[in-house]
This record gives C-alpha cells, structure tokens and sequence, in this order.
C-alpha cells in the first residue's frame, strides 16, 4: 500500500509543480524554450533526466545484472564524452541561432524549409519510438508496485505529464525535470551505497562475484563471455561493443532532438557549457555506482528477469523507506523522459511540419493540440505493443546518432554542405539504420558487433552528404548564416568566464577523484584476489586501464572546457572597440 500511494502522490506532485510553472507562460518564447532564460542547474537537471530514463535504471542496469557491469563502464566512459562534444561543437551554437527547435535551426541554416521539415520528421519517429519505450517502462514499473494492470499505469502516466505540458509546454519540462533529477539521483546514490554496504563493500562485491558460479567472469571488465547466454564470446568482442556503442551515444549527447534541444532553453552561451561538463560528471558518478550495483544483485538472487531486477532488490532488500525512494525516483526517471520526448515531438509537428501560424496565440494553440494528438497516437501504441524497454529506447536513439550526427556537427564546422547534402544525410542515416536494424531483428542478416547498423548507417549518411553537396552550390544565404554563428560576444564572454572556469576545474576533479576510486576499490581489488580466484594478469592490467579511462575522460573534458573560454585577447580589443 505505501508503494502505491508514494507513486499516487508523486503523479501528483509533479502534475501540480508542472501546473505552477504554466503561470510563466505569456508568450510563444516561453511556452517553446522557456523564455531562453533557464540557468545552470535546470539545464543540467533537465539534461540528466532527459538522458537517463526506465532504460537506464531497468534495461542497463539489467544488462549489468545480466554479467556486463564494466563493459557498460567502458560504453559510459566513452559516451559521456558526448556532453562536452555536444556543447562545444554544436550546442552554443545551436543556442547562438534563436531558433525554437532543432528542425528550425537546419532550417535557417540551410536556408530550406525542405530540410526543416525532414528533421522534423524523423524527429517525430524516432522520438515516437523513444517515447513508446520509456511509457511502458513506467507502466511496468507501475504495475509492479501497485499491483493494478499495467494500462491503467500507462492511462495514468499518460495523463500527467500530458496534463501539465499542454498548460506549461518547456518550463513545466524543465522544472519538474529537475524535481525529478534530484529525486533519482538521491535515490541511485543512496540505494547503491545500501546495497554495496550490505554485502562488504565493494571488495566483498567483487569477492563474491568471483567466487559464484552461475556468471562466471562478471566481475571481470569483459564480463561473462562462457556459456549459451553470454552476449559476447572473446574479451575483444564486448571492448568493441563498449567502443562502438559508447561512440554512438556520444552522438547522440551531442545532437540528438532531447538533449541538444534543452541547450535552447539556457540564459546563454556559458550556461551551456557549464550544465555539459557538470552532466557529463552526473553520468560518470551514475554508472560507476548503478552499474556494479546491478552486478551484486547477483548475490541476493541469481534467477531474475535482468529488467525487473532493481525493482525486485527495491521491494525485498532495502529498508520500506529507501525503497520507495529507489523506486519513486526510477518512476521520475521514466515520467521526466516521457514528458520530454512528447514535448518535442509536440513542438516540432507545430513548430516544423504544419503551416506557420499568424499570431502566437494560435500558433500556442496549434502547439497544445499536436502534443495532444502525438501523446493519444503514443498511448495506444504503449497499450498493445508488448514491453521491451531497452531494445526499444536504443534502437531510437541510435536513428538520430546516424541521422542527426553528421549533418549537425557538419552544418558548424563545414563550409561545403549544402541543403541538398544535409536533406539527403538525414534522410538516408535514418532509414538506413532503420533498415538494417529491422533486418537484424528479424534475422535476415547477422552483422559483426564491429559493423553494428548505426555504423554502417553513418557512413552511408556521409556518403550521401558528400555527393550530394558535390552535386549542388552553398548559396550566399547558408554562408552567411555559418558566418553568423561563429560570431562571438565578447562582453557575455568576458563576463561569465570565470564561473564557467571553476566548473571546468571542478569538472577536472571530479575525473581525477573517479578513476582514483575505481582504480582503489575496483582495480586493486582484483588484483589482491588474482592468486586466490587465478585471475589472468591481462586481465588485471584492463581493469586498471579501465579505471584510469573513466577518470581520464572526465578530466579531459574539464582541460578542454577551461582551455575554451580562457580570456583571449581578441575579446578584450574587441571590448575596447565597442566601449569607443
């Protein structure tokens, strides 16, 4: 009953909060990207929440359990360098451009409605298909707890965060994001410290793991590669499917419609830059504490479904209290994604596919009945297709990591695209991954973990990319929109510099304090138990590695943040000018 009525009052809670930032919105600026005026802390809740969802604390926590808790380390350490690439390389830009969607930013910038409306699309799929995967893991996490049918907690769910973003729109998203965010975050550190304290620690952790023998080779930093189950079959294999992987979410960090679309919203330029490095550490800290957590749910029982997992540990090893923590905080997790992903669908269909509105009072209008339409269309697809988060919410993700990943970084960076190239990459990325990905599901092919469809996809997006703006002119208006977005203010530069400075640092900390931490607990830990479990000693040396590649990208990330917006004396002669 007390599950029940925290998940009850937490619906509430959040369709109430969302209700309370409605009152903000006058104007259409407001209802779309928040007036651009959120600070730090919001941007960094609402990128956090928006990534991390019922995949992240059901599907790969799962997989952890499953036998991979340091290969998805290894796929984390490399995917958060995707924040500090996202922002660096195309979000401050993104936020430069005052658009109100991403879709409208290629618009602009290739001077092509044609172009903003194939962004538009894709962005309506393949979110949709993100969409359908984190409601019915709310659904499932809903029945689980309640005990009640699982449509009733997908019509529930649905009607909350459905509720307050056809009132409020991005600061209802934003702000209950960021309740949200505090909610799991408090729960994934205060459930993993329990569950490690619980059985020894995490030297007792990794002992145990050694010494059972249903997943043998699960404390290792490969993972279980015997047996009829294991996902991969050499130590190579699953370091390349954590390489590749992780590169393919570090696209979608940087571009992808949820995360790069939250950049939109920042007071500015430095805001930006601060909420990437700050959940760039956000990440790194959830994934080395829920990762091995996932793996020592082995010791309390072997024999679960790998998805239900956190649920089952929530419910039968914590105290009542941290577990309906735990559990109210994975719920928020799951609500905060569904009430993005909607959002933006919303937005975009109003925004980059209908016909522009006349006044801002019909084009809010216009606004609220496509969140209402894509959210009744995403219901009944929740409803009776058969739950499968995690395959499902990467199977999306990985369409705009193809599609998105190149033109978006291309139209900042490149002076040769053109409309034509960008039309044609996004288009062919995401139906090409689509593709192969249904093919590969249906077993019709079977492609190496090194040849995964989002690789192959990306490439056959560059190509198309190339040949087509070889084909076609840059026109004068795409020329100098790109000039237009690598200018610089150098007084808002020159202003919240120092700030920005100090995240970096503590950014740069936070890395050295990370691959420390596993290198203590992790590393040296196994390493004490070689002779006794007759672990090999190239294995212990990855572990090592691994420990000091977690820390490392932090810390790199932290060096390039404080490198970018150290004082330049161009900015200070162009102050002098302006002062003249």
């Amino acid at each position: 009953m007390i599950y029940t009525t925290a998940i009850l009052f937490s619906l509430v809670g959040y369709f109430l909060i969302g209700h309370l930032a409605g009152r903000r919105v006058k104007h259409l600026d407001d209802y779309l990207v928040a007036g651009r005026n959120a600070p730090t802390f919001f941007i960094l809740g609402t990128l956090v929440a928006s990534y991390l969802s019922t995949s992240a604390f059901l599907g790969e926590t799962g997989f952890a359990y499953q036998g991979y808790p340091f290969v998805m380390l290894i796929f984390a350490a490399v995917s958060t360098s995707g924040c500090l690439l996202g922002a660096l390389a195309f979000g401050r830009y993104l936020r430069r451009s005052g658009a109100r969607t991403v879709p409208e930013f290629f618009g602009k910038r290739f001077d092509s409605r044609r172009v903003q409306i194939i962004a538009g699309l894709t962005t309506i799929f393949g979110l949709g298909a993100y969409l359908l995967g984190v409601m019915q893991g709310a659904g499932i996490m809903f029945a689980e707890l309640t005990g009640m049918p699982y449509w009733v907690g997908l019509v529930l769910v649905w009607l909350t965060y459905t509720g307050f973003i056809l009132y409020s729109g991005s600061p209802g998203v934003m702000l209950t994001d960021t309740v949200m965010f505090v909610i799991f975050s408090l729960a994934a550190l205060g459930g993993s410290i329990y569950i490690l304290q619980d059985l020894g620690g995490w030297h007792g952790v990794i002992e145990g793991l050694l010494s059972q023998q249903d997943k043998p080779g699960i404390a290792l930093w490969h993972g279980v590669i015997e047996g009829q189950e294991a996902s991969f079959s050499t130590p190579g294999e699953a370091l390349t499917w954590g390489l590749t992987l992780g590169l393919v979410w570090a696209a979608v960090l940087a571009a992808s419609p949820w995360q790069s679309s939250r950049y939109l919203m920042a007071r500015n330029e430095h805001v930006v830059m601060r909420s990437a490095m700050l959940t760039a550490v956000a990440l790194a800290i959830f994934y080395a504490l829920m990762m091995v957590t996932g793996a020592a749910i082995n010791l309390y029982n072997d024999q679960l479904d790998p998805e239900r997992a956190m649920v089952w540990v929530a419910l039968n090893v914590l105290p009542t209290w941290l577990g309906v923590v735990i559990l109210t905080g994975v719920f928020a997790a799951g609500l905060s994604s569904c009430s993005t992903f909607l959002s933006i669908i919303g937005f975009s269909l109003s925004n980059d596919i209908l016909p522009a509105s006349l006044d801002e009072a019909s084009a809010m209008r216009t606004s609220r009945i496509a969140v209402l339409a894509a959210g009744l269309i995403a219901l009944g697809l929740a409803l009776f297709q058969p739950p499968a988060v995690m395959s499902v919410v990467w199977f999306a993700a990985t369409l705009f990591a193809s599609s998105w990943g190149p033109v978006a970084l291309m139209s900042i960076w490149s002076r040769r695209i053109t409309a034509a190239g960008a039309g044609w990459g996004l288009a062919i990325g995401f139906l090409s991954n689509l593709a192969l990905s249904l093919m590969v599901q249906a077993e019709w092919v079977s492609l190496p973990v090194y040849l995964h469809p989002v690789v192959l996809s990306t490439l056959a997006a560059l190509a198309a990319i190339l040949l087509a703006s070889r084909a076609t002119q840059v026109s004068q208006a795409e020329r100098d929109y790109r000039a237009f977005l690598h200018q610089r203010d150098p007084s808002i530069e020159a202003k919240w510099v120092s700030g920005t400075r100090w995240v970096a640092i503590c950014t740069m900390l936070a890395g050295v304090a990370v691959g420390l931490f596993l290198w203590q607990q992790y590393a040296d830990t196994l390493a004490a138990l070689a002779e006794r479990f007759v672990i090999p000693g190239v294995t212990i040396s990855g572990a090592y590695v691994l420990a000091a590649g977690c820390g490392s990208m932090l810390l790199v990330a932290g060096a390039v943040g404080y490198w970018v917006v150290r004082p330049r004396k161009l900015n200070t002669q162009a102050m002098r000018a302006a002062r003249s």
